[in-house]
């Protein structure tokens, strides 16, 4: 151990405390030890105990897990609830979990699991067939008199049926191909049966310790929106047999912190006050590495970050106007401007990594004298200062920065400088989190919306556009949804990349939609942090970290 990390480790104590936003965090993790006599471990030989100090920019909101594609819900959900399948993250392929098998028939309408003997929920409650029925009911077709949504990860959903205590069998009205990797997904992250009692609000932020899972790691304590404690479940034994490591987590406990400022989050991690971060902007990536600290950036593997123009609004109806927003874009020179390598410039509405991507650069290409031409034949004719306008009307948009997106505002101000040079004008706007959720479902109030999200399957472009889904189109286009439809319902996978390739051809043909970048997820952590790991799109998993001290 170094001078320096052996300075670090006598400072660690448990307590946690974020004096303000604007103040300097005094968040520490306690001392780490080893099982055994102390004996400093070797490298590489994990350590058992100690405390994770983790900083998160934004407090959750509910742990209804068809609720958990926020990310700070999803790296919630992901450490206290197991899944019926894993997702390695690395393969993509789908392993056992808490079902040991699995048989699908032909046109995947239905699925059979057998799942493993001696699991239980952190109230002691078995982990059985019945339960498994109860939560994928619940996911599959929800819940209006709890206020609990079905899933977008599950299409087609009809009904379970309990074989017996551990084989259980689930029926779709329609080939529902996505439905195996939906069951590895924070999405369908196993609740106790009490737990799904509970109605969406009490699911909601102030009632973490109510939430029953069967994760390595329970919520011990929660103080709504400044910290959430996570402890290791002392009797947890079924982690995915692929794994090295099996038995309890090897953390006693995570220690979440809400650290809004992004100053104050880089500040504490690179003055060794906390041990990870997520959010770490772009514009923070070389002050963390020159620390000395570990920069991680997993891909989200999913829709890229980018805009959807909204068809509904007047000035969006010409295609030929959808068109010129879509070549005035220059996607490299935003990424070139704002953000770093680590986030490449978007070729398709799909990331690159996505399954079903389709490279449409070609359809995207950046092209300004295009823009013009396109506008001057749709009738908007430049006025004194450069904006276009038609009948009185004046070539304006509104665009609301997305709180969840990485410097959305800064990306968003360089695509309006962008745009104003083919005549257009975007405003953008910002507001609270309510209030931009709000504004930005009117597509009269938003006429583009910035957005993204991340999913290892094909069935993550239905859940983007699809009208009964995201919506981001807040579309009424029935040919989009019917395409869409396609992919969440074809069982051969070739057919499906297809059917995938079809819509990204649709979004690009009627230019629905303005990919930007592939968007990661980045983190910083301090260099004795070992064992660092994330799901399939990029949420943070505990049970594997361990503390080099």
């Amino acid at each position: 151990m170094s001078p320096h990390q052996s300075g670090r480790l006598r400072r660690r104590t448990t307590a946690v405390v974020l004096i303000s936003a604007a103040s300097l965090l005094a968040a520490c993790s306690s001392q780490s030890q080893a099982a055994g006599d102390g004996a400093e471990k070797p490298a590489g030989a994990p350590v058992v105990g100690g405390e994770l100090t983790y900083l998160e920019p934004n407090p959750h909101t509910n742990l209804y897990p068809p609720q958990a594609g926020y990310y700070p819900n999803g790296g919630l959900v992901n450490n206290i609830t197991d899944r019926l399948t894993y997702q390695n993250p690395e393969t993509l392929e789908i392993e056992p979990w808490i079902a040991t098998d699995w048989e699908v028939n032909a046109d995947a309408t239905e699925y059979t699991f057998n799942l493993r003997d001696g699991v239980t929920f952190s109230d002691g409650t078995a982990l059985d067939a019945q339960v498994v029925a109860k939560n994928f009911d619940t996911y599959g077709l929800g819940n209006a008199d709890l206020g609990l949504t079905v899933s977008e990860a599950i299409n087609n959903y009809a009904s379970s049926d309990v074989v017996d205590e551990d084989t259980v069998t689930f029926h779709f009205a329609a080939p529902a191909p996505g439905f195996l990797q939906a069951t590895s997904t924070i999405n369908s992250g196993l609740l106790s049966a009490e737990t799904l009692d509970k109605s969406l609000e009490e699911l909601g932020a102030g009632s973490a310790t109510d939430i029953v899972g069967s994760g390595p790691f329970v919520v011990a304590q929660e103080e709504i929106g400044t910290q959430i404690r996570l402890e290791a479940r002392e009797d947890y034994d079924w982690a995915p047999p692929s794994l090295e490591h099996q038995g309890r987590a090897y953390l006693d406990a995570v220690n979440i912190v809400i650290t809004p400022e992004d100053s104050v989050r880089i500040g504490s991690l690179t003055s060794g006050q906390a041990d990870v971060a997520r959010y770490v902007q772009a514009y923070d990536e070389a002050q963390v590495e020159a620390a000395g600290l570990n920069l991680y950036a997993p891909q989200t593997r999913g829709v890229n970050n980018g805009l959807a123009l909204r068809a509904s609004n007047p000035l969006l109806s010409d295609l030929r106007v959808r068109q010129a927003l879509l070549h005035g874009v220059n996607a490299q020179e935003v990424v070139d401007t704002v953000y770093t390598t680590n986030y490449p410039a978007a070729t398709s509405q799909l990331s690159k990594a996505a399954r079903g991507y389709k490279d449409e650069s070609a359809g995207l290409a950046y092209d300004p004298a295009l823009s013009a031409r396109l506008l001057d034949e749709s009738g908007w004719i430049p006025a004194a200062d450069g904006i276009r306008e038609k009948d009185g009307a004046r070539l304006s948009l509104d665009v609301y920065a997305s709180p969840a997106q990485p410097l959305s505002k800064p990306n968003l101000e360089l695509v309006s400088q962008q745009l104003k040079e083919i005549g257009v004008e975007l405003n953008v706007k910002t507001g609270d989190i309510a209030t931009v959720t709000a504004e930005t479902r009117d597509p009269l109030k938003a006429p583009l919306y910035h957005s993204m999200v991340g999913r290892a399957d094909h069935d993550v472009i239905k859940s983007q556009f699809h009208s009964e889904n995201r919506d981001v189109l807040i579309s009424e286009d029935a040919t989009l949804d019917a395409l869409l439809e396609a992919v969440a319902a074809e069982p051969d996978p070739a057919k499906r990349d297809e059917a995938s390739g079809a819509v990204q051809d649709y979004l690009t043909e009627q230019a629905l939609y303005i990919p930007i970048f592939e968007e990661p997820q980045v983190y910083g952590a301090a260099a004795d942090v070992e064992g660092v790991g994330f799901e399939s799109v990029g949420r943070p998993t505990y049970y594997g970290v361990w503390l080099n001290r």
